[in-house]
């Protein structure tokens, strides 16, 4: 059954060959949580139970702030009876709601991994009213995830490498002494992430964008300092005053440990090594409780990945960035409101024209 506007909880046909035609899509709700037994949710449980405890209050919030700040997170569920086959957890990218990602998709092994993953696309797009583009990522090595992507109208923007870098010890981070140090002279400076410099980090992201991802991103500084919580640094160039290169928060990685963004300017490559190692061992300080890092870098960018093999970090792998665009059809008037504007229309071109009035004439 196909329902066209966004519903509590929608009923679909289950692909052939299944027990029963019955699938519901439906927003996670507390009731769920038991249900969530199976492997492959346990790791997203405590971010599933964080999403169900800040939804109201959030969303109280919202109603209070402007441009839709700290939207909490929408999550679906595919349930068939009482068994959950899946999950898609997504997010806006930004505070007006235009960009969505899509953070977390999990197929339990029993369920039908192409056509679910298809089915809560598609229902995650349909209820997100307000986004004009939508990201995912992809596993390179994932082909049906790849396929439902596609299939969704998602297309291929970036591929990048996959890293993992273990906590040093204590002797591996840098001392206050020593970032003074490098702080003096023609270096670029060190500088925290907040609200006087995220202007410059956002120049330099978007430096270092793809012009189609920016687009469809449609960033603002605000939106770095939303996501990041503010933790983040950068260096910068006094001379110009511009970021030339930085690293900063992303969130907590569902296997363990944080995600970081870390970018270098295109014309600034010769940092890659000092100018590197000054900002992740400032986040490996800042950070300090243990856990293991993820970072990305392009798969064309070997200079990069050379300095991380050399920095001790592990290859997990290639994934693949996916962007698509969301056109929303504009509602059609009704029949018969067309019809009385061709009859008005019509009607118009028949009524009497005024006849102009006449010229005075003056004396010759």
């Amino acid at each position: 059954m196909t329902v066209q506007s966004p519903m509590p909880h929608r009923s679909e046909p289950l692909p052939e060959g299944s027990s029963s035609q019955q699938l519901f899509l439906e927003p996670l709700a507390a009731w769920h949580l038991p249900l969530l037994s199976d492997p492959a949710f346990q790791p997203l449980l405590p971010q599933l139970q964080r999403a169900l405890l800040l939804q109201l209050p959030e969303r109280l919030l919202g109603l209070m702030r402007s441009g839709g700040r700290h939207r909490p997170p929408q999550v679906l569920v595919a349930r068939q009876h009482n068994a959950l086959l899946g999950l898609l957890i997504s997010r806006p990218l930004n505070r007006s709601g235009s960009c969505w990602q899509v953070q977390h998709l999990r197929i339990a092994p029993a369920g039908q991994h192409r056509q679910l993953s298809q089915q809560l696309l598609r229902e995650a797009i349909q209820r997100a009213r307000g986004a004009t583009s939508w990201i995912a990522t992809s596993s390179s090595l994932d082909n049906d995830r790849l396929a439902a992507l596609r299939e969704q109208g998602f297309q291929p923007l970036l591929t990048e490498r996959l890293w993992r870098l273990e906590a040093p010890g204590q002797g591996a981070t840098a001392s206050p002494g020593q970032e003074a140090a490098s702080d003096s002279g023609s270096e670029p400076a060190l500088r925290p992430l907040n609200r006087r410099t995220a202007w410059a980090l956002f120049q330099l992201e978007q430096a270092a964008c793809p012009a189609q991802l920016r687009q469809l991103l449609d960033r603002s500084s605000d939106d770095l300092l939303d996501q990041s919580h503010r933790r983040g640094w950068m260096l910068l160039d006094a001379a110009r005053n511009q970021a030339v290169a930085g690293l900063r928060w992303l969130g907590d990685h569902p296997g363990g440990g944080h995600d970081l963004e870390l970018t270098v300017h295109p014309g600034w490559s010769h940092l890659i090594g000092p100018g590197t190692e000054r900002l992740l061992s400032q986040a490996q300080q800042a950070l300090a409780d243990g856990e293991p890092l993820w970072l990305r870098s392009d798969v064309n960018d070997h200079t990069l990945d050379r300095w991380l093999q050399r920095r001790g970090a592990e290859s997990r792998g290639e994934r693949v960035l996916m962007a698509r665009s969301v056109w929303r059809r504009q509602e059609c008037p009704a029949p018969a409101q067309q019809a009385a504007r061709r009859l008005e229309a019509m009607l118009e071109q028949l009524q009497p024209r005024r006849r102009p009035l006449p010229t005075p004439v003056g004396p010759r």
